[in-house]
């Protein structure tokens, strides 16, 4: 987008003022910085860069630093890979942004000084890949698009058979790095890994053979389509099979796909005609204009209900538009087509900027039911439009056995759900054990585990709302156990892609009584590091004794995807055991001594 004008230059005496002439500097390098003006605000006009920082630090400990510890009103903190020395933050105006180089520059944190100084405002990343793709007379390059096939079911092309084994094969990879890791980070444990990998080829725990999923094509019970325009132009509900970095944002339609049910596509062409007809614009990114931006479609193999959430960037509209806006979705999905696709919830979702300590948008119910039921292991599950349920109900039902049968709960047992949901896990579980205690950190999804534990008539189960950083240490004073009564407590973690903060590992490693550990991972390449904390030496922060992994199930939960959950069964070892692992480290220490170098070999 060329600028026709450039404002006057003025002083920088006021922030208004500062954020004209950012402006103004920017739009003079052309259509990479025009989004500064486009998007009416932008934080990237007050940003900073620290350069300096040590080698390990965690964004929660930075965060803390930032906004509690030193009071700074940061608005963004620009993530950079793990380790960097540099970092970018964000801020709302020009005054914070001054107040922020003011403290920091000069700062000691860790035993390392910040520096701090204004940044430059990155360049529109959409608009820099497709200067890079044009040629030197402006025709564009070849660039490689992936197709909506590949991008969602990258080994729909294997029979399942292939993908089976294909996954076998990427999860003995993963233990294999796991090992790797423990062996070079924990020099201590590196007999006792090298006798783990003789007993289990080549493996640092027992792994059984991957379990398939009950049903592989149409098995997924969630779907969030993107709303936008195909190569054509043509709106388009379904996937994007680009992105903003790489220059272009393409949606296209998803009627194809295995691994989608056909009600969900029957609701899907059916929201698509109405997005074509409607006069309201589907949302751009690159312009930030346009209304209509995703649809979520939730569905029960159980009953057939299907649940709709149409997400919608309001930009200006009034109350009035707003209310026909609503009223012409619904009068579309309850029509007889929606009918027969089992629509049988409608709700709103208002697509805005999220404030701090928001976690998710507004969705206001429209019509029909409030939440739809599904069941797993002969038990009811209340779905809320936001609340995380397996996308595979019939291969969560392989999967929570299969977490039951590796931590073998009797009477005596207390259960600790970290990371719980709408209470799925732990509700499965509650029929074996004498407790269950659940923390999650969505309110919403704690009120549907407490309805489904009456719906279930489960009276030994409680949930709590809150972040499991701050709530472990809580849940395991209520659990009280007494072990002199041979009661024991277990802990199952399923958390987020990215893993448990190091706070809740370390209150897992210095739970008295705690014992056994179930870590269930949708993502286990980056569950890594929580596998290795859990099985660090003691130190002053990890103070309870190390766990150690025992055995690994694979669970096939996304068939025609990358994508396997993980089980590990994580328990701490007895006095003997202990003795004898400790006595490996002491023969390893010697053998280190006379080996040095030598032993980075045997890796």
């Amino acid at each position: 987008m060329e600028v026709d004008k450039v404002p006057p230059v003025v002083d920088e005496s006021t922030p208004e003022e500062a954020v004209e002439k950012k402006a103004e500097k920017c739009e003079m390098k052309g259509e990479e910085y025009a989004y500064l003006d486009a998007t009416g605000f932008t934080s990237e006009l007050f940003k900073i860069e620290i350069r300096g920082l040590p080698k390990y630090y965690g964004i929660g400990e930075l965060k803390k630093l930032l906004n509690v510890k030193m009071k700074l009103s940061t608005n963004k903190i620009k993530i950079m890979k793990p380790g960097s020395p540099f970092i970018f933050i964000c801020f709302r105006n020009q005054e914070d942004r001054e107040a922020a180089i003011k403290a920091l520059d000069g700062y000691k944190w860790k035993g390392k000084e910040l520096s701090a100084f204004e940044a430059k405002p990155a360049p529109d990343p959409l608009v820099r890949r497709r200067k890079e793709a044009s040629g030197t007379e402006g025709e564009p390059m070849n660039i490689k698009r992936r197709t909506v096939e590949a991008s969602a079911t990258s080994l729909a092309y294997l029979s399942y058979e292939q993908q089976l084994k294909q996954k076998q094969s990427e999860m003995e990879n993963v233990l294999q790095k796991f090992g790797k890791e423990l062996w070079s980070s924990i020099p201590t444990l590196r007999v006792f890994v090298e006798k783990q990998r003789q007993e289990h080829g080549g493996l640092p725990c027992a792994f059984e053979p991957i379990r398939p999923s009950p049903m592989q094509d149409g098995y997924r019970n969630k779907c969030e389509f993107s709303i936008g325009k195909d190569a054509q132009g043509v709106k388009r509900v379904g996937f994007r099979v680009g992105s903003y970095t790489n220059g272009f944002l393409e949606v296209e339609p998803i009627a194809h796909l295995k691994h989608i049910p056909d009600c969900m596509k029957q609701a899907v062409a059916l929201f698509e005609e109405f997005v074509q007809s409607s006069p309201f614009e589907v949302y751009s990114a690159e312009t930030y204009q346009g209304y209509f931006r995703q649809m979520t479609v939730r569905m029960s193999h159980a009953t057939g209900q299907v649940m709709v959430i149409v997400g919608v960037h309001l930009q200006s509209l009034s109350e009035t538009e707003q209310k026909d806006m609503k009223a012409a979705i619904v009068e579309c999905l309850t029509s007889e087509t929606g009918k027969k696709a089992g629509i049988c919830s409608i709700h709103f979702e208002v697509i805005q900027k999220r404030q701090q300590g928001q976690y998710t948008n507004p969705i206001e119910h429209l019509y029909g039911d409030t939440h739809i039921e599904d069941t797993i292991l002969g038990l009811t599950f209340r779905i809320s439009p936001g609340a995380f349920f397996q996308i595979n109900t019939p291969a969560a039902q392989l999967l929570y056995q299969c977490a039951i049968d590796v931590a073998a709960p009797d009477r005596n047992t207390s259960l600790l759900d970290i990371c719980c949901g709408t209470g799925t896990i732990g509700l499965c579980f509650a029929r074996h054990c004498k407790q269950v205690l659940g923390v999650d950190i969505v309110e919403q999804a704690i009120k549907d585990a407490e309805y489904n534990a009456q719906k279930n008539g489960i009276e030994n189960c409680k949930f709590f709302a809150g972040n499991a950083d701050d709530l472990i240490t809580s849940l395991i004073r209520q659990a009280n156990i007494s072990p002199e009564q041979q009661e024991s407590l277990i802990a199952i973690v399923d958390p987020p892609r990215a893993g448990l903060h190091i706070r809740s590992i370390t209150q897992l490693r210095n739970a008295r009584g705690l014992d056994k550990l179930v870590y269930v991972s949708c993502s286990p390449q980056s569950a890594i590091k929580n596998w290795i904390d859990l099985m660090r030496p003691c130190s002053k922060q990890l103070r309870g004794d190390p766990f150690v992994a025992k055995k690994a199930i694979a669970v096939d939960m996304f068939p025609h995807t990358p994508h396997t959950e993980l089980i590990i069964l994580f328990e701490r070892e007895t006095e003997k055991k202990s003795e004898s692992v400790a006595e490996e480290a002491t023969v390893n220490d010697v053998r280190e001594t006379h080996e040095g170098s030598q032993l980075s070999v045997d890796v």
